[in-house]
């Protein structure tokens, strides 16, 4: 067993090989750096130490050049960006799995959901999140999906800039009026029942605060595959501690990360070290009540998104809150303890062990038994063969095992150069702007002129034209206005006449 984790190239340090009871510190369990971009799982009940496993690796990842994202739930992760704290259990950890710890602090960077916690703000434009994502974080059905799909098509493809909420509330109750309904008619139309049920889950979104994740600045993703002056990676810390009550609004959010940098980066194949490591926490929220089509596109991008060497793990509790085509990417498995406690856990704990290649261990009675940071490990070798399966006694961190002062973290966001960039929101002129701009230039329109009574026969020829004047719709007059042909001939350099959209239907940016 040990000899299946003796690997010649560079690797991460997980732990001892735990047997029959005894921690054998010359038996090194360890994960090559190249397989890290084959995916991963880290599970476990909680408070059996998945947190302090991300720490473990995030840590070793930035030492090695690889840039880290952390979303970081609960708000403790800060303290990667701090040395650690020696102590009675960190000496004897370190004792008995043959560590050297030393106390390191690692170069970091925070983030926070649209600013509501510690954090440079991260925001996404209407546009670029796309209709499927955004179904997701609203709850709508698959026919309102679709619709929503036809609504950006549409914005698209008349330059009406979906920037935030307020300007996809206005394009819809556009296309949903006597005005704009004729608009779509040909691709099947927006009916006013799906309009409202859309409306109304636009303003309960942005009356639980949603407003500030949506606008500009757009946050560019390539900030995340950022090294520091040293040569190690920058760990980017996304806290949603304060979004906590929006799971499907922040593991919506995380997919549009992954998603937009699937769409950025070049293929690079099997490469030394990956570009990124992504840590997906909480990762049932993403998967709880999703569409088919979010989750073959979630599955699609996984499976691509490795040659372009980004590596994804999914943590949660038991591998059964991952879909089976998703969990079958996972090259690379870290579990956690287990509970049996009622027949539901047991039914988990048994399709948790059915997952794992053939091992000497009973894995049922094991992963019950396992202790704080001890777990069942995984991995892919250097030749992408599945190592075989080790209990093993984790590692401790060698930053702080907690969060750092919130003074000090404050000061260290304001510090960051990323602050100025990104800080301040912005509100362009988009569809909002425009479409109410052409309402008021319709009100305010001259009616048409009436016929002079002393030319009788002239009228029978003017009422065609003067009825056609009359059917003109909003539309029309904002297509034929100075204003929209200005757009149009900007349009080509910034979005260009209709969008390009993705798997998840979310806009290709051109960097």
């Amino acid at each position: 067993m040990a000899a299946g984790y003796a690997f010649s190239g560079p690797s991460l340090d997980l732990g001892a090989l735990l047997w029959e009871g005894q921690c054998l510190p010359d038996a090194q369990i360890r994960v090559p750096l190249p397989m890290l971009n084959r995916h991963g799982l880290v599970a476990g009940a909680t408070g059996t130490g998945k947190t302090k496993t991300l720490q473990l690796v995030a840590e070793q990842l930035s030492a090695q050049g690889v840039p880290v994202f952390l979303a970081d739930i609960k708000g403790d992760l800060s303290g990667i960006s701090a040395p650690g704290v020696p102590g009675d259990r960190v000496r004897t950890r370190s004792s008995e799995v043959g560590q050297d710890w030393t106390a390191s602090a690692f170069p970091a960077e925070f983030y926070a959901l649209g600013g509501l916690g510690h954090g440079v703000p991260v925001r996404a434009t209407v546009t670029s999140f796309g209709p499927v994502l955004l179904s997701k974080v609203l709850g709508l059905n698959q026919t309102q999906e679709q619709s929503l799909g036809l609504v950006f098509h549409y914005a698209d493809q008349k330059g009406l800039e979906l920037y935030d909420l307020k300007d996809l509330r206005a394009v819809v109750a556009f296309l949903a009026s006597d005005e704009g309904r004729p608009e779509l008619k040909a691709l099947g139309g927006l009916s006013p029942a799906t309009a409202g049920v859309i409306l109304r889950s636009l303003t309960a979104f942005e009356a639980q605060g949603a407003s500030g994740f949506f606008g500009e600045p757009e946050f560019r993703t390539a900030e995340l595959l950022r090294t520091a002056s040293d040569g190690r990676g920058v760990v980017s810390v996304l806290e949603l501690a304060a979004v906590q009550d929006r799971p499907q609004l922040f593991s919506t959010f995380l997919m549009w990360l992954l998603a937009d940098l699937f769409h950025d980066l070049p293929e690079v194949g099997d490469a030394e070290k990956p570009k990124l490591v992504f840590f997906f926490d909480e990762a049932h929220l993403l998967f709880h009540d999703a569409s088919k089509a979010f989750l073959d596109s979630v599955t699609q991008t996984v499976r691509l998104i490795r040659s372009k060497g980004v590596g994804v793990f999914f943590v949660t509790q038991t591998p059964k809150d991952v879909p089976s085509d998703v969990l079958a990417q996972l090259g690379n498995r870290v579990q956690h303890a287990l509970r049996a406690f009622t027949p539901d856990d047991q039914k988990a704990l048994r399709a948790t062990v059915q997952t794992f290649p053939h091992s000497p261990y009973d894995l049922e009675e094991l992963l019950t038994g396992l202790g704080t940071g001890e777990a069942v490990v995984t991995v892919l070798s250097e030749n992408g063969a599945p190592t075989p399966v080790a209990a093993t006694r984790l590692r401790a961190p060698e930053s702080l095992m907690g969060p750092v002062d919130p003074a000090a973290l404050d000061g260290a966001v304001k510090g960051s150069p990323l602050y100025e960039r990104y800080a301040q929101a912005v509100d362009r002129e988009s569809a909002y702007e425009k479409l109410t701009a052409a309402a008021a230039r319709s009100a305010q329109a001259p009616a048409p002129e009436k016929p002079a009574a002393e030319k009788p026969a002239a009228e029978p020829e003017a009422r065609p034209g003067r009825a056609a004047h009359e059917e003109r719709s909003v539309v029309e007059q904002v297509v034929s206005s100075g204003v929209f042909k200005s757009l149009a001939r900007s349009v080509g350099t910034q979005l260009g006449r209709e969008i390009t959209r993705s798997l998840f239907g979310t806009a290709r940016r051109r960097r």
